[in-house]
Parts: structure tokens; C-alpha cells; sequence
């Protein structure tokens, strides 16, 4: 297991701290880093501050790593972003990139759920290994070198209370000692994180029309969370709003070579769906990394349970 600690804007912290409600985060970095590998679903991402503070404060389980506008990154998370307005989110990555203000430029988000933060006044210091000129992050295997990371992550949950999304439930559990005690493990993507990872690795194009109008795309469960899903992009569709709805009442449907299928009832019962009849039979967009592609098993779930032969 590991984690990584990342140097956070002291305000960003603070802000989140203050605000209980809020549950899903995203830690941006101001330039756009094309990829983040240093953990894996459900791993710890931690926060500590700048020097002269240098002081753990906090943490959250990672969901993903999504490049996003600054406005999308606003819409998505909103205060999440660790700041109240989309015009403060502008004006704070500007000051890191030393240019104007610019809804439309792009930025790396590391996306995190389930955020725990220890009381203003009982922060721990940082590990002495983190050196002063690190100013984006930091990774530690949680063995051997990296068993004192593990023993302050330990004591930073045991004073913070972690925030579940209450429209998600509890967090799973892994029960089993790992070194020494139980860990919380938390690996569901948040529901927030689920939106950006699915637009972005959709390209921002309806997966059956290529609409790509930003406003109307929303991101589709196959196997609803309600009936057994999860927040994974593999279990997630980019979908045009319209096209959402009837994906989701079983008119339309992909089958497992990603074909679009289409129900003879949307003609029977409503008349029309031409749109879609002439895309009958032709393969959908999907995403170009593989791990990301429509997992076969929803899909066969989707057409036996949901699609209306």
C-alpha cells in the first residue's frame, strides 16, 4: 500500500477543514500534468502545508486523476476546489501560473473522496525526509522506509472523523490487521470524481451521437448504484441528456462487441427515434485505455435486465 503526501495552499486546507459537508475534493495542480500514477483507487493522499508551517493536516482516499478546465473543475466540485467561487478558483491558479485569469485553461486534478481532517491546533508535524524544495508531492511505500508515513496516517484517523457522502452510505471496511492495527480501506471512486473520469476519458463526446456540447453531457451508470453498480469509469457511458434518459429506460442498449442496439419500441410507443434507428448496429465511442472500455459484464447486465427486446 502506499500514499503521498501533497503540498497544499495552507487557505485550501483551512477552507475544506471548516466545512464539514463537504466530502469529495479536488487537489489541483495548477500546471496540466499529463498523468498521475503514484496511487491506485482508495489509496491515502495527504495534506501538508507550506513551509514555514510544514504541518500534516489532513487527508483523502483517491479516486482518480482527471485534466480538466478550471470550469469544469468548478462545476464539478464547486467548493471542493477549496475556494467559494469559480472566479476565486481562476484567480488562485493564475497566481501559481503567473498569467490573467482563465476559465478555459487546463489543470491536473487529483480527485478525492472521503476527506478527514484533524482539528484546527493538533496538526502533526511532517515527516523530516520531506525536503523543503519538494512543492507538488511526495510518495511512500507504507513499508520499511515508509512505516513512519504509515504510524502518522494511523494517528491522523484516529483524531479526524472521516466524512462519508450519507447519499453513499459507509465507506467498506476491510477488516485484518495491517501493521499492527485495521485499516480503512475506500475503494469506490466518488460520485463527483465518477463525472469528471467518464467526461474526460470520453473525450467530452456523446459515446452514441459524438455531441459535444459540454452542457448537455452527463455521465450514465450501466448498472445503476442502486441496482448493484459502482462509480468505475468502466461501469460509466458519456451520454447526451436525452440519450441518458433512454439509455436508462432500456430504448437503447450496446451490446458486447460496443454496438448500439436499439429497441423496435421506441418507434411503437413514441413514434420516431429515427436519430437513432439510423445508428442502429455501428460501434459507439469508447475510450482509447482499454481498463476504461464498458465492462462486458454490465453491458450483458444492461441488455438482459434493462433493454426492452
Amino acid at each position: 500500500m502506499r500514499a503521498v503526501i501533497g503540498v497544499t495552499d495552507n487557505d485550501w486546507a483551512a477552507y475544506l477543514r471548516d466545512r464539514p459537508s463537504i466530502t469529495e475534493a479536488s487537489f489541483w495542480i495548477p500546471s496540466a500534468r499529463v498523468a498521475f500514477r503514484a496511487l491506485s483507487v482508495g489509496e491515502p493522499f495527504l495534506f501538508k502545508t507550506h513551509w514555514p508551517q510544514n504541518q500534516l493536516v489532513g487527508g483523502g482516499f483517491f479516486s482518480g486523476y482527471a485534466l480538466l478546465t478550471v470550469s469544469e473543475a468548478w462545476d464539478l466540485f464547486q467548493e471542493g476546489n477549496g475556494v467559494g467561487s469559480k472566479a476565486e478558483l481562476a484567480t488562485a491558479i493564475a497566481r501559481y501560473r503567473r498569467a490573467a485569469p482563465d476559465l478555459a485553461a487546463v489543470i491536473g486534478c487529483v480527485l478525492l473522496r472521503d476527506l478527514f481532517f484533524v482539528p484546527a491546533g493538533e496538526t502533526l508535524d511532517a515527516p523530516r525526509d520531506f525536503a523543503k524544495n519538494i512543492v507538488n508531492f511526495k510518495g511512500y511505500d507504507l513499508t520499511g522506509a515508509g512505516r513512519h508515513v504509515d504510524l502518522m496516517f494511523d494517528t491522523m484517523l484516529a483524531r479526524a472523523e472521516v466524512r462519508v457522502d450519507p447519499e453513499e452510505g459507509e465507506s467498506s471496511v476491510v477488516a485484518g490487521p495491517v501493521f499492527g492495527r485495521d485499516r480503512l480501506v475506500r475503494a469506490r471512486v466518488g460520485q463527483q470524481a465518477f463525472k469528471g473520469l467518464v467526461l474526460t476519458s470520453y473525450e467530452r463526446r456523446c459515446a452514441i451521437t459524438g455531441n459535444h456540447i459540454r452542457p448537455t453531457l452527463e455521465a450514465a451508470h450501466i448498472r445503476p448504484v442502486s441496482r448493484a453498480g459502482e462509480n468505475r469509469v468502466d461501469n460509466g457511458l458519456l451520454l447526451r441528456s436525452d440519450v441518458h434518459t433512454l439509455f436508462d429506460l432500456g430504448y437503447l442498449g450496446i451490446n458486447e462487441r460496443y454496438e448500439l442496439q436499439v429497441s423496435r419500441r421506441l418507434r411503437e410507443e413514441w413514434g420516431n427515434g429515427r436519430e437513432f434507428y439510423d445508428r442502429a448496429g455501428q460501434p459507439i465511442r469508447i475510450p482509447d485505455t482499454r481498463a476504461n472500455r464498458p465492462d462486458r459484464r454490465a453491458i450483458e447486465w444492461h441488455m438482459d435486465t434493462i433493454f426492452l427486446s
